[in-house]
């Protein structure tokens, strides 16, 4: 069985929309995949409405969190999708996200890159506009080669010279609140330096304390040094080792499947999970 936990689509910052999504995934030769679109559960019903004999899919999203003046990422897993306090709380990010993208395009502008909010908003389309879109358009003029380029302290990484904060969740109360509606913890690609600071270990097994599932252990952004030190510290504080492709479609060099998670792990956070159950597809191998 092939496990792929982390997707994205046109429902946030993904490229394919979510019928697309789920019949790529069942081309890529997967059994099961997540569809975790940032902050939003949009997606979830274009995507079981589309999909494919044989791929069971897993609804989530991927909350946007802050801890220390550090972002992480929180996936959540078969949570209620209606409970009221989650709800609310993505709401309030999704509802940020407009604004935050207009204050990073007038700083663009500030240091010369004439990106203009319409050319942001006609790459988002439907989605929920993120920084992705914003670096799609840098990458549209000409300002840099890539998506990734983007993405550093010239640009738009945290604390970079066009970045601007939202409202985001503290990463305790994420917890509290996906356990409360059912759901599944996961830390998307914690020791993804990369990307910025990440959060020192000692925090790690702070939110395991307070309930946290799961790392996401195997993915595109760990070198195999750092996938084998996450192995030894979901081990030590027995946590569930997660692995997954975070795919964007066309917007991010990951491909569907690249990571996968072991089918024990999955089934462990199915038997966690009391706020929903996996879809399976007509003929799918169900939970």
């Amino acid at each position: 069985m092939r496990v792929d936990l982390h997707t994205h689509s046109t429902a946030s910052d993904g490229t394919d929309t979510p019928a697309e999504l789920v019949r790529n995934a069942a081309a890529a030769g997967l059994d099961v995949v997540a569809l975790t679109d940032h902050d939003t559960t949009r997606g979830h019903a274009a995507a079981i409405a589309a999909l494919p004999p044989g791929l069971t899919l897993v609804t989530g999203a991927e909350l946007s969190c802050r801890l220390g003046g550090v972002g992480l990422h929180m996936l959540a897993y078969l949570f209620d999708a209606d409970e009221p306090e989650l709800l609310r709380e993505r709401e309030l990010v999704r509802d940020d996200r407009v604004p935050r993208a207009q204050a990073m395009i007038g700083k663009l502008q500030e240091l010369g890159a004439p990106v203009t909010w319409e050319q942001v908003a006609r790459i988002a389309g439907d989605g929920s506009v993120g920084r992705p879109h914003i670096a799609e358009a840098l990458v549209e003029l000409g300002t840099v080669r890539s998506v990734s380029d983007a993405f550093t302290p010239d640009w738009l990484a945290d604390g970079g010279r066009a970045y601007v904060e939202k409202h985001e969740l503290d990463p305790f109360d994420a917890i509290r609140l996906v356990k409360a509606a059912g759901g599944v913890t996961v830390f998307a690609h914690p020791l993804a330096v990369k990307r910025g600071e990440v959060v020192p270990e000692s925090a790690i097994a702070e939110l395991t304390a307070a309930g946290l599932d799961g790392i996401e252990v195997d993915h595109m952004d760990h070198d195999p040094a750092t996938r084998a030190r996450l192995r030894g510290l979901a081990t030590d504080l027995g946590l569930l080792a997660t692995g997954s492709s975070d795919y964007h479609g066309s917007r991010k060099t990951c491909v569907l499947g690249e990571f996968t998670t072991d089918p024990e792990i999955y089934g462990e956070i199915t038997r966690r999970a009391a706020g929903a159950f996996p879809v399976p597809g007509a003929g799918g191998p169900g939970a």
